[in-house]
């Protein structure tokens, strides 16, 4: 029994996908779940980066280090269905420059259904919420709009959108990965040009990552 396939199978289960569909999201070809199984048939171990981009499909951590305890959110109940709740700080995203402020305590908490958060791979205790300021993610994040970021999705994937530390700011923006060359920040507004990040910079970039936006909340009037 190997317990990284053991957990992948879990996962694959959990989310109703396919081997080949995991393998196709993950690496762009059908067979990477193949590939790695018979690598442990001949002995061989997984790469990081193979299990990086397996966790960032599948919801899975990969984590090394000091033993930790589970990140746990408080929850409530209503109606009969589970809720958790996620902390919402006293910082902002730019879409601009924002400011960052995650010391102290949260300034409130709002809930969330944990089967929706289950569903969505997103650990309530990871995350935390946050004001975005400024125009240049519209039309998908606009001024003023909460903002879900899960904490542990600090693997760049090509695409989505990040909350970035830059020096001295809080960037909410989307992330394109060209491997070993560069990392763009787009903006969704094409007012906006992109942003190329190469050396040192792109470097600083991928340290910076604080994690992936995974909901946004927008306030009608």
């Amino acid at each position: 029994m190997d317990p990284i396939l053991d957990e992948i199978d879990r996962a694959l289960k959990k989310k109703g996908l396919s081997p080949a569909a995991a393998s196709k999201l993950a690496a762009g070809h059908y067979s990477l779940i193949k590939n790695m199984k018979a690598s442990k048939a001949g002995g061989k171990r997984y790469s990081v980066e193979t299990l990086e981009k397996l966790g960032e499909v599948l919801d899975l951590e990969l984590y090394y280090g000091p033993k930790r305890e589970n990140a746990a959110a408080p929850s409530t109940t209503i109606s009969g269905e589970q809720f958790s709740t996620v902390a919402r700080y006293e910082a902002e995203g730019a879409a601009g420059n924002g400011a960052i402020n995650f010391d102290g305590p949260p300034i409130d908490h709002l809930a969330f259904s944990k089967r929706w958060l289950e569903q969505n791979g997103i650990s309530a205790g990871d995350s935390v919420l946050i004001n975005v300021r400024g125009d240049s993610m519209e039309p998908s994040i606009y001024d003023g709009d909460l903002v879900m970021i899960d904490r542990r999705k600090t693997h760049i994937r090509s695409g989505r959108i990040y909350a970035v530390r830059e020096g001295d700011s809080l960037r909410i923006k989307r992330l394109e990965l060209i491997p070993d060359a560069a990392i763009i920040l787009r903006s969704d507004n094409p007012k906006y040009p992109p942003e190329h990040r190469t050396g040192e910079a792109m470097n600083d970039i991928s340290l910076g990552v604080i994690g992936e936006v995974v909901w946004s909340g927008h306030k009608w009037g």
